[in-house]
């Protein structure tokens, strides 16, 4: 025999199923769903989760949540997503326009990796100049950070501000605050290239055939790393795929080739 409680709660379960049609009520189920799957819900899982609610009052509430900087529309495998944003970021886009709003998902959907200006512009057909204004007004925010990437010293990757950057971009060992060390970068780059000038030379001098002197030319990176540690240049500890990622960019400036020798990657 159900208790006195029991009928009340059953009582009350009635109406707030069928106030689900409500606008404000579809909008807590809403994110209600979002919490429940942090990743994203799409419109099926909406209209799965709410089959009575008629799509026009679902497109109401999903529109009204995405205009006062409730949910993020994501683009997801399998089409859109929607998601909940954190407090704190809507905030801080509260009063951005949908140009704004639009490049902060690119820059999101980049990671940890970050994404170049220009590729920014790519993917949103928006004016360079309108970019950088973006750009400079969410770095103001600290919605989004600027990052040196070791792959080119001179350009500047943007990802989202709370992020620790990808060993790709930040390269590991030399870089502090966010600050990237180019003067060490610079000097590791020197002396990795001037161990395999010293080793091509060696090579040149042993008077032995072309195929011979052009296999002993090469090194591995794990005696280019050997050696660096050896010099003693660095302060901090030195990883081999530190030293390899200062070899890549010695191939991209067209100074070194690099072979496999008896399955082994050398430079």
């Amino acid at each position: 025999m159900p208790t006195a409680l029991q009928h009340f709660e059953q009582a009350m379960a009635v109406p707030h199923i069928r106030l689900l049609g409500d606008c404000r009520c579809c909008q807590i189920r809403i994110l209600e769903l979002c919490q429940q799957f942090p990743q994203g819900i799409t419109d099926q899982v909406i209209q799965n989760d709410m089959p009575h609610v008629e799509p026009q009052k679902r497109a109401m509430a999903i529109n009204r949540l995405l205009s006062i900087g409730q949910l993020d529309l994501l683009r997801g495998t399998s089409g859109l997503l929607y998601r909940m944003k954190d407090t704190q970021t809507a905030s801080k886009m509260k009063g951005s326009d949908n140009q704004e709003k639009l490049v902060y998902q690119i820059i999101e959907d980049a990671g940890n990796k970050g994404i170049w200006s220009r590729d920014i512009r790519y993917k949103s057909n928006l004016p360079l100049t309108e970019i950088n204004k973006i750009l400079k007004n969410m770095e103001s925010k600290k919605l989004i950070k600027a990052v040196k990437s070791v792959a080119a010293s001179k350009k500047k990757v943007y990802m989202l501000y709370n992020l620790q950057p990808d060993r790709s971009v930040t390269g590991g060992a030399w870089y502090s605050d966010q600050d990237f060390e180019s003067e060490f970068v610079e000097v590791l780059n020197q002396q990795c290239f001037k161990f395999l000038q010293n080793k091509a030379e060696v090579a040149r001098e042993s008077k032995q055939s072309p195929m011979v002197q052009r296999n002993s030319s090469f090194a591995s990176s794990h005696e280019v790393w050997k050696y660096i540690c050896e010099l003693g240049i660095s302060k901090v500890e030195l990883s081999m795929e530190d030293i390899e990622t200062i070899l890549n960019t010695l191939i991209y400036d067209g100074k070194v080739e690099m072979t496999i020798i008896a399955a082994k990657e050398g430079i």
